[in-house]
């Protein structure tokens, strides 16, 4: 149907809507003043969220000197992962103690070990730690840092614990961790890894059972016929009974829990072969294995002997296995604790050669062949440095301006702040942060990067990493909104 025409009004006078078109022409204005609204709102958020940082920034700045305020405001600061804890040596002295002597568990009173029921002589009840002090103070000493001589590196000490506290936690590792997985959470923690060693006696006996060769694609097929993968189901349950003793204990969904293959490096070829081999078995099997990692002390005769072989065979494994991941206890050395020839190469080892995606300590990283170009490459790598302060000073005797921290920060390589054994250690991740500020000088800024590249490295898949970082930067808004 043809327009009808109609003159042309005057110049000065305003068109009027039809009725039909006026609910149109005010949607549309409404719609528009949403929109000049958003714009608003977004640019009042943006100065703000900046005003935020710096409001948190300064705060810390006025608590620097005032250990009271300083605790509370690091403690409450959202933290993101702790990537290197070793479970056992999480547990604090007096919790093996009580499930010990729970257990009806004895210790031997010249070493303190603890040892299954009944007890016989020269052992004494660990139950009676509970009620005699000094008792109790001979078995936490013997099983932590407690009491060692503070600024003195405790190397011997610090890894002959893991022996003498190994039977009270047997058959608790869930219930460990629940106390692990609190400790987490009051402090702002969303993601644990943790360390633990799946179906070490299966994994031996089979090692004893097929003859080692540096063939390894012969000695992963050898393996695999003789049954490993066998393992595999034992594993799981293995696994499943500790999370379901841990849900009991402690029914909070937070901290996400991933899982860590501990592989122990000063054993045989055969035997390091074999938890290789089972630790990306299991990663391809079961989603909560993330990694595998290389444990015991990296000084250890057989350690030292066999380093360059242990990053052969995971170079191999890696192009066999291509989901799986690798975090390696690499440059946990100091002048004095190995020869100078075995610190000059170990972290571009693990590196180069075994693709690590994480080092855990790195702390021998200025006596390594041209330590810049070295963290150079780690930062163009964005491969990330497990930076447990305390242990390294307790095991190393390296702290303050010794610590290798600010200059993996200066290269850029990215950095998480860790427990390692908090239990041990007698710490927690607070006081990781804690030392960061007091003895390594850093600010605000350099906090928050450190607790997001924590979860940025995380291994947990992406799906649940995304969910991570997305709830931490709703924690870190709400933070931060204190110190406006």
């Amino acid at each position: 149907m043809p327009a009808t025409h109609t003159p042309p009004r005057p110049a000065a006078a305003a068109p009027r809507a039809t009725a039909a078109a006026r609910p149109a022409l005010a949607l549309r204005a409404a719609a528009c003043a949403l929109a000049l609204a958003v714009l608003g709102l977004l640019a009042l958020l943006a100065p703000t969220a900046r005003a935020d940082e710096r409001g948190a920034a300064r705060a810390l700045e006025r608590f620097r000197d005032q250990p009271a305020r300083l605790l509370p405001f690091l403690r409450a600061m959202p933290k993101g992962a702790d990537l290197h804890m070793h479970l056992s040596g999480a547990v604090y002295a007096e919790t093996l103690l009580r499930f010990g002597a729970q257990a009806g568990m004895c210790a031997d009173t010249v070493t303190l070990t603890a040892l299954p029921a009944p007890c016989l002589p020269g052992q004494r009840p660990l139950r009676d730690g509970l009620t005699d002090n000094g008792f109790q103070s001979q078995l936490v000493n013997a099983w932590s840092m407690k009491g060692f001589p503070p600024g003195e590196p405790g190397h011997d000490h610090f890894f002959a614990t893991f022996g003498k506290f190994g039977w009270a936690l047997d058959g608790r590792q869930g219930d460990g961790l629940a106390t692990v997985a609190r400790r987490a959470r009051s402090q702002n923690v969303q993601y644990l890894e943790v360390l633990v060693t799946p179906r070490s006696s299966d994994t031996r006996a089979l090692s004893e059972r097929v003859p080692f060769t540096r063939d390894f694609a012969a000695l992963r097929e050898r393996m695999l016929a003789a049954g490993l993968r066998e393992i595999l189901p034992r594993a799981r349950a293995e696994l499943d009974a500790l999370v379901a003793q841990e849900r009991r204990a402690d029914p909070s969904p937070t901290p996400v829990v991933r899982y860590s293959v501990q592989v122990s490096r000063a054993t045989p070829p055969a035997r390091v072969f074999a938890q290789l081999l089972l630790a990306f078995e299991l990663m391809a099997d079961d989603p909560r294995w993330v990694s595998v990692n290389l444990v015991q002390p990296e000084d250890d005769v057989v350690a030292l002997r066999d380093y360059g072989l242990q990053m052969r065979m995971l170079r191999y494994l890696r192009s066999v296995y291509r989901h799986g991941h690798v975090t390696l206890h690499a440059g946990e050395l100091a002048p004095g604790i190995a020869p100078p020839a075995d610190l000059r190469f170990h972290i571009r080892a693990a590196v180069e050669v075994a693709g690590a995606e994480r080092i855990g300590h790195g702390v021998d990283v200025r006596w390594e062949r041209d330590p810049v170009g070295l963290a150079r490459e780690m930062a163009r790598r964005d491969v990330l440095v497990e930076v447990p302060l305390t242990s390294n000073k307790q095991i190393l005797g390296v702290a303050g301006r010794r610590h290798p921290l600010r200059f993996y920060l200066r290269h850029h390589v990215p950095v998480a702040l860790a427990t390692d054994d908090e239990g041990v250690s007698r710490t927690d991740l607070t006081e990781q942060y804690e030392q960061a500020v007091l003895d390594h000088g850093l600010g605000y800024r350099a906090l928050k990067r450190i607790a997001v590249d924590s979860l940025r490295h995380a291994f947990a898949d992406r799906a649940t990493k995304e969910r991570l970082l997305r709830r931490q930067r709703q924690l870190f808004t709400r933070f931060e909104a204190r110190y406006r």
